[in-house]
């Protein structure tokens, strides 16, 4: 009897002693992970950087022959599938959307009635999409009915938009941005800021006031143009005289001009990005704007540090993909 509870006492002591193993063993795995750097998020490094990448597209319209290629793929991440992996390095990304966002959106590939399907904001939030403009010509092609449920498709998927009444502001890696955007095209809905000069002056102001970084959108220029007119100069001077850090042009289908005007970047079309508009070179080709910014840690202001213009072509009536020039 002596034997085997001596024996009892010795296996138990063994059990205690591999327990307590096993729980130090478990204690210094954990201490590992939260020591090695790599399991910290990069955007925290970033932060310490402060420094943002803004990338900005030509037009997208999920409208007309893209919504018709989307439907029949059944994949509303159809137009971004080889243009993804850039769109989503950004820091923010921003494009300008020319179509409003509707359920049941009648399916058709000509007219100038454009609409995309609600679903089709599935694949902004597949290609890492942001903010979307929507100071056009084309938003208000379904009534203002259209454009609200625009808006609430978009917030609905996470996605912020801007052209309205008022600057929209983000914060990111330390730097605060603030988007705005004006359409010069036609007449402009309620709700969408025209680009009226006094309109300009006071938004672009307020936004400078209130952020680090200011970032303008532009639906302006005459189309199928490679070459920026007076009216759209004049615009973009405008905006950097009131506090514009970055002006992004869009309208004309094709890629136009840049310039810079007190040391403010202006692209003043960076071309299609996401349309079916097949029946020209100049029509496929556009560019994506890859902006960066740093923002300097005494004086706390924020300058461009690097631009990059990645040329893309269009095939299948609305599906970019990078091209080499060289």
């Amino acid at each position: 009897m002596r034997k085997l509870l001596l024996f009892i006492l010795s296996i138990s002591s063994i059990l205690a002693f591999l327990l307590f193993l096993y729980l130090l063993t478990q204690q210094d795995i954990t201490l590992l992970i939260q020591r090695n750097p790599s399991n910290e998020n990069s955007t925290s490094q970033n932060k310490e950087n402060n420094r943002i990448k803004i990338i900005a597209t030509g037009d997208v319209g999920l409208s007309r022959s893209v919504n018709y290629q989307i439907q029949k793929n059944s994949n509303p991440n159809w137009p971004f599938l080889y243009t993804k992996d850039i769109l989503i390095s950004a820091d923010i990304t921003l494009i300008n959307l020319e179509s409003p966002l509707i359920k049941n959106c009648p399916v058709t590939v000509e007219g100038f009635k454009f609409c995309g399907e609600a679903k089709n904001a599935e694949g902004l939030v597949y290609a890492g999409i942001d903010v979307a403009n929507l100071a056009n010509n084309h938003i208000g092609n379904y009534g203002l009915e259209g454009i609200e449920e625009t808006k609430k498709i978009l917030t609905s998927y996470g996605i912020l938009y801007t052209g309205v009444e008022q600057p929209t502001y983000i914060e990111r890696n330390g730097i605060k941005i603030a988007f705005l955007g004006f359409n010069e095209v036609g007449s402009s809905p309620k709700g969408i800021a025209p680009a009226d000069p006094s309109i300009i002056t006071k938004l672009v102001s307020e936004a400078d006031k209130n952020a680090d970084l200011v970032v303008a959108s532009f639906h302006w220029g005459i189309e199928y143009t490679n070459q920026s007119n007076a009216q759209q100069i004049y615009l973009a001077r405008l905006a950097v005289e009131n506090g514009a850090d970055l002006i992004i042009g869009n309208h004309p289908h094709w890629e136009q001009s840049e310039e810079y005007y007190r040391d403010v970047y202006i692209k003043y079309s960076h071309g299609n990005f996401v349309f079916d508009q097949m029946w020209s070179e100049e029509t496929k080709r556009g560019v994506i704007g890859v902006y960066s910014f740093e923002k300097n840690t005494d004086s706390k202001k924020v300058r461009m540090i690097e631009k990059e213009m990645i040329p893309v072509y269009i095939e299948n009536y609305g599906q970019p993909t990078v091209i080499n020039n060289n």
